[in-house]
């Protein structure tokens, strides 16, 4: 079954070390995919997701305009950060590894999201089935060109090299148009 991902209760996450004593977390506020499911036959998987970097907010205006800036994100340049499965390991009945290409700043790697399924429930208001799924991974930001720092005096850096993202997706099913 194809479904899309509800733009309005979609989440991307992340949190990074700040000077080595503390973590900032912050997120996007345009997340958009799709994925193919079927809880029966969950290794015939596949999840495309787009992330508009222009939407980073972290809750401090400077910070959200240095980390779109080229010093991180150069959201002019590269507007999306982008995954696209290439491989879905069954772990039990609600958890997987989806192996992906992760792309950030023109730049793809591999990576490996932990997902969780939720369940499906179906909307209230709409009559629409919706899934919802919990995905996190870690990636070294540097392996993506993000290597702007600066030395900490005492030792260290500013920011940390490791970025943790956290995924909440709620995806509402596409409903199979009958052909004549």
């Amino acid at each position: 079954m194809e479904w899309v991902f509800d733009q309005a209760h979609s989440n991307a996450d992340f949190s990074v070390r700040h000077m080595m004593i503390t973590t900032v977390r912050g997120g996007f506020k345009d997340v958009s995919g799709k994925l193919k499911f079927d809880p029966n036959n969950p290794a015939e998987s596949y999840v495309e997701a787009v992330i508009k970097t222009g939407t980073i907010w972290t809750g401090i205006a400077d910070r959200d305009n240095h980390l779109r800036s080229a010093d991180f994100l150069d959201a002019n340049n590269y507007p999306e950060i982008t995954f696209k499965s290439t491989r879905v390991d069954v772990v039990d009945a609600n958890h997987a590894k989806v192996t992906g290409d992760l792309t950030i700043r023109g730049t793809t790697r591999s990576v490996v999201l932990d997902v969780e399924f939720i369940g499906e429930q179906k909307n209230p208001f709409t009559g629409k089935t919706s899934a919802g799924f919990a995905a996190t991974t870690t990636i070294n930001r540097e392996d993506f060109g993000l290597t702007w720092n600066v030395a900490l005096e005492a030792g260290g850096w500013l920011v940390g090299k490791e970025v943790k993202i956290s995924l909440d997706i709620e995806a509402v099913a596409v409903e199979e148009v009958a052909t004549a």
